[in-house]
């Protein structure tokens, strides 16, 4: 019988927040099927999943050595996934909700006409509210929670529309494809893509006294100046020959692109340099 709710829980070296994140999402309902994807981890999260999934009927565990979430998302969409449901949520695996949660994206995503993702709003942090209010304005997706309608990953599946394996951002790909339908940008309609106000999540909180942390931002801005670049590739493939354009790696089309990119200006443009450098480094 195919399950009313697809939640997959993408999870990588997550053992000190993934069995909140768990706990958040049982028990399930009937027809729920959890599928956690465990991928390129080298710490006690596989372990810990398992020992969910021996306790709780309707959940798998996928535990994968290979890592990379858009990788392992389209492993999972096209490769593991055996049945397409109606509705098909994602989760981070740092990532906890409140109650009500799953249930405000399912309903969202069924009762809105020609809606194909839904998203959830933060639930704290300092910025939580300004995040919320962004998100609706420009019908965004955050990676930590959102939903998917079945009929939308029934035509990914069948036209083989993959995230490239490379990608940074899933979200905001995701988010893309979901506004255009599967076509062009030509086609973009932010209205395909809803936000429900009443499905929250909750990360956690960001210490600024915590060295780690510091480190741990520098190298995200790294990572968001390497998708910035990314997106100016991606945007080009989909304006030219639409979602069934993307190619499996971004790789192979950085060295093409390179000797057209700049870096942006003020503190943007220092990561950008870092960015770039380590894109050349790879495109060799």
């Amino acid at each position: 019988m195919t399950p009313r709710r697809c939640i997959a829980v993408l999870a990588h070296n997550e053992e000190a927040r993934i069995g909140r994140c768990l706990a958040s999402l049982l028990p399930l309902r009937e027809g729920d099927h959890l599928h956690i994807i465990v991928n390129g981890s080298s710490d006690g999260t596989a372990d810990i999943a398992r020992a969910m999934a021996e306790r709780h009927k309707g959940v798998t565990v996928h535990d994968w050595q290979q890592g990379g979430k858009s990788r392992s998302w389209s492993r999972f969409v096209h490769d593991e996934l055996r049945e397409v449901s109606p509705v098909h949520i994602f989760i981070d695996g740092d990532a906890e909700v409140l109650p009500g949660t799953l249930h405000a994206l399912e309903v969202t995503l069924l009762t809105r006409s020609g809606v194909n993702a839904v998203a959830g709003v933060p639930g704290n942090g300092r910025r939580a509210l300004t995040y919320r209010r962004s998100l609706a304005a420009r019908h965004g997706l955050f990676g930590d929670l959102y939903a998917l309608s079945g009929d939308f990953v029934a035509r990914m599946r069948a036209r083989n529309i993959r995230l490239p394996d490379d990608c940074i951002g899933d979200d905001g790909l995701i988010g893309a494809l979901a506004k255009i339908d599967l076509g062009t940008l030509a086609e973009w309609r932010n209205e395909r893509v809803e936000v429900a106000q009443d499905a929250i999540f909750l990360c956690e909180p960001v210490s600024l006294f915590n060295p780690q942390t510091w480190r741990l931002q520098y190298r995200r801005m790294i990572n968001y100046s390497q998708r910035h670049y990314q997106n100016l590739l991606i945007s080009s493939l989909l304006e030219s020959g639409g979602a069934t354009a993307l190619p499996r790696e971004l790789t192979p089309l950085y060295k093409a692109a390179l000797g057209d990119w700049r870096p942006r200006l003020g503190v943007a443009g220092w990561f950008d340099r870092l960015a770039l450098r380590r894109m050349a480094e790879v495109a060799k």
